[in-house]
């Protein structure tokens, strides 16, 4: 088998949906002829942690760790609250902000870039060096975010005869949060450099969306393949709703920023309208939500009917997309986030759930809900039609229905089907 050194920051026992996409990719590649082999941190910082990934982990791999000096350690002597909840990715209203989280974030847009692991990129490199040539391996993936992973394949694409392979789980310059930084002028044009660079020094590059996809094409001439995220496992046949209760869940993190007031509302004006919605209706949430999400479901009426239950293990969070009658994907509604397809999509899709979708303009998730044949996602201005949806739904539920999906339209999103996919790529770059 052909060896291939995959450079990542989150694996097992980091949580979130960062650590899935390889984890499962490992699993899968040496059905294609290839050995993986991850190189991760020893003593990573994971302000979220499932300890069940670790089971998932293959017995054959190997995984080399290396250590790693972040700032983030150092950052909870001051305040490890701010500390944990910015490196989730939680970043609160600008009105809002205090002084130390304005500071946290200047700090990390101005004097770590590309982030706060780019540390690690000249430690790293010096110990692949030497490990690539001693181990006969010539193929090299580099994931991120953290892009400044992608530093440590640029460096080891000068220094070794390697085929490298960047793969963007996120957009880097044109990610959403990039504007709350407090970027000055020169740090912004240090991303833009680092980032063109990257694009255009490593071999091939791999995207999980079609609109970066598209983006990168006009920075970079090398060869763009779209792999998204996807599900692992077989599709339960049969899955028990609960029929006690009428769910609308939403199954990971609600950033500030993802915030559809005109969903609260809806629901809350569903409650007034329908005394049978009033006593059926939970809203249910699993995962990091920000403070501001909490408060505009609070104001909006829906206290009582709100069930947060935190961050969650990933076997919980599929059992709590199973008991749901309709699941909810959300996200931030500006053109820089048109592009995302949040990796909960995939496992959306596995749960068999319909799925209310509420996003941008031009939202990449359309793509893939035309392929597999659901409805459209909706915009974050359109009420009337949130409403009359979720009121479709629930008439279903009164009547017994249980409104499952087909699935016959979603095997291209397995886990599998997509490493075959990467296995095809990797071969084609030589």
């Amino acid at each position: 088998m052909t060896k291939v050194l995959i450079v990542l920051y989150y694996w097992p026992p980091a949580g979130g949906p960062g650590v899935q996409r390889w984890l499962k990719f490992v699993k899968y590649l040496p059905d294609f002829g290839y050995e993986p082999i991850v190189f991760a941190p020893e003593n990573p910082f994971y302000p979220l942690q499932d300890a069940e990934l670790l089971k998932e982990v293959p017995n054959q791999v190997k995984v080399v760790k290396y250590p790693i000096r972040e700032p983030y350690s150092l950052a909870k002597i001051f305040n490890k609250r701010q500390t944990q909840t910015l490196s989730s990715g939680i970043i609160s209203e600008k009105d809002k902000q205090g002084f130390i989280e304005k500071l946290l974030l200047f700090i990390r847009g101005n004097l770590f870039i590309p982030d706060a692991r780019v540390g690690w990129v000249k430690p790293a490199t010096k110990f692949l060096e030497s490990y690539l040539k001693e181990n006969n391996i010539s193929k090299v993936i580099t994931t991120g975010p953290p892009h400044s992973l992608h530093l440590i394949g640029l460096a080891l694409k000068r220094k070794c005869n390697i085929t490298w392979f960047a793969d963007f789980r996120d957009p880097w310059t044109h990610i959403g949060y990039h504007k709350d930084l407090f970027l000055l002028p020169a740090s912004q044009k240090r991303h833009e450099r680092l980032e063109t660079t990257v694009l255009q020094q490593a071999d091939a590059i791999i995207t999980t969306s079609y609109g970066t996809a598209e983006e990168f094409k006009n920075k970079s001439r090398r060869p763009i393949r779209v792999i998204t995220n996807g599900y692992d496992g077989d599709i339960k046949k049969q899955i028990t709703l609960k029929k006690d209760k009428f769910i609308l869940a939403h199954v990971g993190s609600l950033l500030t920023n993802r915030n559809p007031k005109n969903l609260w509302q809806a629901l809350a004006e569903l409650r007034q309208e329908n005394d049978k919605f009033l006593e059926y209706f939970e809203l249910q949430l699993s995962g990091k939500v920000s403070e501001e999400v909490v408060k505009s479901i609070v104001e909006s009426g829906l206290s009582d009917c709100l069930i947060n239950k935190g961050y969650v293990s990933v076997k919980k969070a599929f059992r709590f997309m199973y008991e749901a009658h309709l699941l909810t994907l959300i996200e931030i509604n500006s053109p820089q986030h048109a592009s995302i397809i949040p990796g909960k999509l995939f496992a959306y899709l596995k749960a068999q759930r319909p799925i209310l979708a509420i996003g941008p303009q031009n939202w990449d998730v359309n793509k893939i809900f035309e392929q597999v044949g659901y409805e459209p996602a909706f915009e974050y201005t359109e009420k009337a039609k949130i409403k009359a949806y979720i009121r479709n739904q629930f008439n279903g539920f009164l009547q017994g229905k249980t409104n499952f999906n087909s699935t016959n339209k979603i095997e291209d999103f397995h886990r599998r089907n997509l490493t075959r996919n990467l296995a095809s790529f990797l071969n084609e770059q030589e």
